[in-house]
């Protein structure tokens, strides 16, 4: 498994290609550098650096890429294991479809969850001028005459999935990107966006706030929410704590449709987010009432995956209830 993290290393900072890499998990500030591994087994990883990496998601047999930004409280080893059994889905669904990347930014789950939640907040937010830096890799690869010749071109699709407050990272990445690298605007780079159980402002995608890119930057954005996402309720009460009230897209949806771009869609996951994932409901998108056997939600997400489409047969429609 390939992926990209900003999580400082055991090791030098400095990048050295075939090296060992081991997560400093002592350490949850974000670092301005960006490393891309690939991990060989349990606490097993080593730098290949970008261009190698860059070309493996060319070289794949898949037909798309899937980029995963897990949510608050997830260290490493907690982010892959959710990864392979997404990618176990999507293989058993279609086999050479879908090619899973994680992206690994650096959460602290040592004192608690309201200390953390803050940590945690303030490490996203950091993170987002390192993954900023990704983006611009990629353009520059994509490019590049010399790495994507005309008689040679990447045409991979390139999809993303934000799970909590991962869609906290997607946001200000793409803010950081837009203010330092493209004032002009950002080019369509996503065919899907998935904003699953999203701890960020239910306003954020309107028209005028600051998630308002991601709608630029991607040609579908679908956010599943579940009013009883109790990990969701305990992001509300760290925010209350701190004096800050506000509704969360991963509970209600997007708070008004009508000021949100018109390739926002909403899928309420009300009726199955606590069957497939007890008794949080948070994590719901995965597997269903069984491990390894695929959920609905997974099921609309591939579906999505699959055509380029959230409601294929009909274009004007906006909203679904999973049951």
């Amino acid at each position: 498994m390939i992926f990209i993290t900003n999580r400082f290393p055991k090791q030098s900072i400095r990048t050295r290609i075939g090296r060992k890499f081991d997560f400093d998990l002592n350490n949850n500030g974000a670092s301005n550098s960006v490393y891309f591994c690939e991990r060989t087994g349990e606490k097993q990883h080593t730098e290949i650096g970008n261009k190698e990496f860059l070309n493996r998601l060319k070289n794949s047999n898949c037909r798309q890429i899937l980029i995963y930004i897990h949510g608050f409280s997830n260290l490493p080893e907690d982010v892959f294991p959710a990864v392979a059994e997404f990618q176990a889905l999507c293989d058993q669904r279609k086999k050479n479809e879908v090619l899973v990347v994680p992206i690994i930014w650096p959460c602290d789950n040592d004192l608690g969850i309201v200390q953390d939640y803050w940590d945690d907040q303030k490490a996203a937010d950091q993170s987002a001028y390192s993954f900023s830096r990704v983006l611009e890799k990629f353009m520059a690869w994509r490019n590049s005459e010399k790495y994507n010749p005309q008689d040679d071109p990447c045409l991979k699709r390139i999809n993303i999935l934000a799970h909590s407050m991962g869609n906290r990272v997607l946001r200000e990445t793409l803010v950081a990107w837009n203010k330092y690298d493209l004032p002009k605007g950002l080019p369509l780079i996503f065919r899907n966006t998935f904003l699953v159980a999203a701890d960020v402002v239910n306003e954020t995608l309107q028209e005028g706030e600051r998630g308002e890119l991601i709608c630029h930057a991607s040609r579908n954005v679908t956010v599943y929410h579940a009013s009883d996402d109790l990990a969701l309720r305990a992001s509300k009460a760290s925010n209350l704590k701190n004096n800050i009230a506000s509704r969360r897209l991963g509970h209600t949806g997007p708070e008004n449709m009508d000021k949100t771009p018109r390739n926002v869609y909403r899928v309420d996951c009300d009726d199955v987010n606590n069957i497939y994932d007890r008794p949080k409901g948070h994590s719901y998108f995965r597997s269903g009432e069984k491990h390894g056997v695929p959920g609905k939600v997974f099921e609309h997400i591939f579906a999505s995956l699959q055509s380029g489409r959230v409601y294929p047969d009909d274009e004007y429609r906006r909203s679904s209830i999973i049951r």
